[in-house]
């Protein structure tokens, strides 16, 4: 048995299978993110481990004689996080997570050392690590001054399960400080940051082992033998494992809180200016590209929240069928945007509001500026080398037909829903647990699942959705020089 587990910014899930990859069971432990500014986002990784625990608890209760067999662990989480630990490994302050947009500045500052694009292959983002580490350095620098070590948040699960300071390139090539085409740590661009490498964690691919067990834990949990933790991956590279999407010129759709598409590549293609994220796969010698957008989900649960429907309810109020655009345009920049603007200030907008503008028409917008800002990922994404011919959709998203056929239809490509299972981040981290464990050759374990069904581009549509996704583009640079 291989054991997953992916560290969401809402929950934890543990997820079981066996050696064939059959789902045998699942778990869940919850998640609460602190906004204590605007523009904040924290979590203690406490509760990491007591989501964690609760999910493994939930395992147990179910498969019990399962849980006792298993012989190798795969990790996935949410990325970019900066968890500070002091000497004796104590947590010197909350994790400053991935959406966190308090170091703009920092972050604009690193990005104009020509270093760092030169080497890390990406812009530096206010939502990677090392900006997080000036920002403590320049407010908190008595806490910057005991810093011992610098965890990703699935890497600090990973010293809770085996005691071992770890990391592995996926989520290392988010932080700034990776030299992404060597794919090892950068002395200098650490220095730039007031760092060195004593105080990163080692690096392993995400096929490796990155660790083992604890005997207190496998002890608790009800193991006998000998247990492997494998190196892992960031929550994207991770779901790509789940979905297959290894070999270059396999594509995915992710629509979870932020929106994420993401291409795999044979090879190093990074092309920083256009915002599009160049980085290392879980499987060696392999690569990444993908455009980030901060709100997918998160932009229909803000909607949700204001009008006091459900996220269910507003998406099943379109049926699914997909409409021409209303003439209101939302922008989803909810938290700032990442591709392609790098614009940590902007926010979000309805224009074009009427009387007749409804509730509907309102959600419908809604998922439209989603698929639109997809949209500019696929142009970033072209522009840095990378063709798409389709993609496979995940996330909770996904669940909406309506909100695929907007997105088929933005993007001009057929949309491939898999069947029936988890596919997504905790699929692939027990993927990576079973070949660590095994030695099993890693694309042939990360197979794609079956396609259930295609949801092609509505061509009647496609003239309507170019000239709404063209007064779309024309809003960004209008709304920017209000705002800015």
């Amino acid at each position: 048995m291989y054991l997953g587990l992916d560290l969401g910014t809402s929950g934890v899930k543990a997820m079981l299978i066996d050696g064939d990859q059959k789902i045998i069971g699942s778990g869940n432990g919850s998640l609460d993110v602190s906004r204590p500014h605007p523009g904040w986002s924290e979590q203690d990784p406490a509760d990491w481990i007591r989501a964690t625990e609760e999910a493994v608890a939930a395992l147990k209760a179910k498969h019990p004689a399962e849980l006792a067999a298993v012989r190798g662990i795969g990790l996935s989480g949410h990325m970019h996080g900066a968890t500070l630990l002091d000497a004796d490994d104590k947590v010197l302050r909350p994790c400053i997570l991935w959406n966190d947009t308090r170091s703009h500045v920092e972050a604009a500052a690193l990005d104009a050392d020509p270093r760092f694009r030169k080497l890390t292959g990406n812009i530096v983002f206010p939502g990677f690590t090392a900006p997080k580490l000036v920002w403590v350095a320049k407010h908190e620098p008595a806490i910057f001054a005991k810093v011992a070590k610098v965890l990703l948040p699935k890497d600090f699960l990973r010293l809770w399960l085996t005691g071992e300071h770890i990391s592995e390139m996926s989520d290392s090539a988010g932080t700034s400080w990776l030299d992404t085409g060597k794919r090892k740590w950068s002395a200098e661009l650490l220095a730039a940051t007031e760092l060195d490498e004593s105080q990163m964690p080692s690096l392993v691919e995400g096929t490796e082992a990155g660790g083992s067990l604890r005997r207190e834990l496998a002890s608790k949990w009800g193991i006998a033998g000998d247990v492997v933790v494998a190196g892992g991956a960031g929550d994207n590279a991770a779901s790509a494992c789940g979905m297959g999407t290894v070999k270059a010129g396999a594509a995915f759709v992710s629509l979870g809180t932020s929106g994420v598409l993401f291409a795999a590549n044979g090879s190093y293609l990074p092309k920083p200016e256009s915002a599009v994220h160049a980085f290392c796969h879980a499987l060696p010698n392999t690569w990444h590209q993908m455009g980030v957008i901060l709100s997918a989900t998160d932009a229909l649960n803000w909607h949700s929240g204001v009008t006091g429907k459900s996220a269910a309810d507003l998406t099943g109020e379109l049926g699914d069928t997909l409409k021409a655009p209303s003439g209101v345009t939302f922008l989803p920049y909810l938290s700032g945007e990442r591709t392609p603007h790098n614009d940590a200030a902007i926010r979000g907008a309805f224009i074009g509001l009427g009387h007749e503008s409804s509730r509907v028409v309102l959600t419908q917008a809604v998922l439209e500026g989603v698929s639109f800002a997809i949209s500019d990922n696929l142009e970033a994404l072209r522009s840095a080398g990378t063709t798409i011919a389709r993609v496979t959709a995940i996330g909770g998203g996904s669940r909406s037909r309506y909100w695929l056929a907007s997105i088929a239809t933005a993007l001009g490509v057929p949309v491939d829903i898999p069947a029936d299972g988890d596919f997504g981040a905790v699929f692939g981290a027990a993927r990576l647990g079973l070949i660590a464990a095994t030695g099993a050759d890693p694309v042939a374990v990360c197979t794609p699942p079956k396609t259930a069904s295609t949801i092609e581009p509505v061509t009647a549509l496609s003239g309507v959705y170019a000239d709404a996704y063209k007064r779309y583009r024309a809003l960004y640079p209008a709304i920017k020089s209000l705002q800015h």
